[in-house]
């Protein structure tokens, strides 16, 4: 996974954007227009915003790509009460909670609350979405094949692995929502694909292996 990270300074709190994570969901342009200006330079601007206002506006960006920190005391951005793994419709995972990245091994590459990760199998960034499926017009529905029910676990934490040349291995306990229909299924311990090839979307179904799928972060 790459970084490209820029930090905007307000008198009251600071805003990081990773040029790397963005994928122009536009939830920032759309809630503060005179914050966030793609057309002016420098295209962030947090004093023309109250800061709590500024802050809940970046925590809907789905990706994590804009985060913030307050200079002045106030909230701080703390993860949903539940994780989450939105499936939309011919894109990304959004992932939101208490998320760990981990390769194999166990050792963490990136904690967050916020993530967008690729699904088409395309991506230069793996396993993060770089918007990929858009160029190679990746289509899939929005919404869950199958409903699981996810076991008892002590977990508050959504681990997701990255798995060399094959899915992502998520544990902990977690919510799978379809964006399309309203689609769910819980879980603790499931193979989500991501080579784009999988019949069984979310999951996996062992495509990967069919069509020599290969990564690059493993």
């Amino acid at each position: 996974m790459e970084q490209d990270v820029h930090e905007y300074e307000g008198t009251d709190i600071t805003v990081s954007f990773d040029v790397k994570r963005c994928i122009h969901a536009r939830e920032c342009v759309k809630g503060l227009p005179a914050v966030f200006d793609k057309n002016k330079r420098p295209w962030i601007e947090p004093e023309n915003a109250d800061a709590d206002d500024l802050a809940a506006v970046i925590t809907r960006c789905p990706t994590g790509a804009l985060h913030f920190e307050r200079k002045d005391g106030g909230w701080e951005e703390t993860p949903d009460d539940e994780n989450t793994i939105e499936v939309t419709h011919d894109g990304p995972l959004y992932v939101r909670g208490t998320v760990e990245i981990t390769d194999e091994d166990g050792t963490l590459l990136l904690p967050d609350t916020r993530l967008a990760l690729c699904r088409c199998g395309a991506s230069e960034n793996k396993p993060l979405c770089d918007n990929s499926h858009l160029l190679v017009d990746f289509e899939a529905p929005g919404s869950v094949s199958e409903v699981h029910e996810g076991g008892d676990t002590e977990s508050s934490v959504l681990t997701v692995t990255p798995t060399r040349n094959g899915p992502l291995h998520a544990e902990g306990a977690f919510e799978i929502v379809g964006q399309d229909d309203g689609s769910w299924s819980s879980g603790d311990d499931e193979w989500l694909c991501r080579c784009g090839g999988s019949q069984n979307k979310p999951f996996c179904d062992n495509t990967h292996k069919k069509i020599g799928f290969t990564t690059e972060e493993a």
